[in-house]
């Protein structure tokens, strides 16, 4: 078998299928995740372990190779023929060889395409603070992250560096310089490009993702000296957004941190892919603003108060995520049934869409 050229094959196919994913993984044949739902190839036999392996090579170079084989797992982007770039992460389980091969359009969609609040061009008129989206792995965090990094590369003059791991969308300079670094190739770590952006005279910030004590540390710093800055973080809430960065720091940091975060944070959007009737998803979204009361509740160490806060603050355009899920059901975008998979409280949206 011409395994590089099953290969393309297979993203071709991805491509073609408007599918989000493609794993590949010895004992079945190569999936595809569509709409949320994985779907394998038809007609096609399972992988053996060899053809897996083979298959996860011959997209790596041997730099590549290298740090697969010494670190059991790897990730990188790939410029597939200049149809379409992918985000790969090849890693072993049970000892063979598997990837998870995530396609990233070479459009970036806007604010209004991907269906976001207009709050959130709101966040994007900030010229300084500490910006987090977040949401569960696959719901769109970087794309919404990349469509507000491009607003404001097309609506301001100014300079733009993101740190990212792998570079996903690929930005073409509009009104803003935009320099985009990539770990392993263009620095060695976030911390290290984080602190090196001081030297580098930027506006804007993108951090890819906040994974350690150093980096968070390092982010909130730039925001509170003057710069925008944008990451993404793994939580399901704006308050547990809070929690999670107060707590990755050990106890006698931690009042330091409340008070810079109280002062730096600009605010949280957290977010879903609902499964849309109509096939595809759409986005629900928390939205967090830093008011004073929001300020003084992490200061004061009171986090667990800041859903109420969101919730009687819809007049500033704070939105909780159960108002977020009860429009969309108005707007019949989404089911009340698909709603309560992903509702914080399936009591309160029941009684906001009656």
């Amino acid at each position: 078998m011409d395994y590089l050229h099953y290969l393309k094959q297979l993203l071709l196919l991805t491509i073609e299928k408007g599918a989000s994913d493609l794993h590949l993984s010895a004992g079945h044949p190569p999936i595809f995740r569509i709409n949320r739902k994985l779907i394998p190839l038809a007609r096609e036999n399972p992988l053996t372990p060899e053809d897996a392996k083979r298959l996860c090579f011959s997209l790596m170079n041997e730099q590549q190779i290298k740090r697969f084989l010494e670190e059991k797992e790897t990730d990188f982007s790939y410029n597939f023929e200049e149809k379409g770039r992918f985000r790969i992460n090849i890693f072993h389980q049970m000892g063979n060889v598997s990837a998870s091969m995530r396609l990233v359009s070479n459009h970036i969609r806007s604010i209004d395409e991907l269906n976001l609040p207009i709050q959130i061009y709101r966040f994007c008129k900030n010229v300084q603070g500490f910006i987090l989206i977040t949401g569960p792995s696959s719901h769109g965090k970087s794309t919404t992250l990349a469509a507000m990094i491009n607003e404001i590369n097309m609506t301001r003059s100014c300079h733009i560096i993101t740190i990212e791991d792998p570079i996903e969308y690929i930005f073409e300079d509009d009104k803003a310089i935009i320099n985009q670094r990539e770990l392993n190739y263009d620095t060695l770590s976030f911390p290290r490009a984080l602190k090196s952006t001081f030297r580098e005279d930027p506006d804007v910030i993108m951090v890819g993702e906040m994974r350690d004590p150093e980096t968070i540390a390092t982010a909130i710093t730039a925001a509170e000296t003057g710069h925008l800055v944008l990451a993404t973080l793994h939580t399901n809430s704006a308050s547990q957004t809070i929690h999670r960065i107060v707590d990755t720091f050990s106890g006698e940091q931690q009042n330091q941190i409340r008070t810079q975060l109280s002062g730096s944070l600009a605010g949280v959007i957290s977010q879903r892919l609902i499964p849309s009737i109509d096939g595809g998803v759409v986005p629900a979204c928390e939205i967090m603003f830093n008011t004073p009361a929001v300020s003084n509740l992490i200061r004061e160490n009171k986090i667990y108060e800041i859903p109420l806060v969101i919730e009687t603050s819809s007049d500033m355009g704070m939105v909780s995520l159960n108002r977020s899920l009860a429009e969309l059901i108005r707007k019949r975008k989404i089911t009340f049934e698909e709603a309560t998979i992903f509702s914080p409280s399936v009591r309160e949206l029941k009684k906001l869409v009656a």
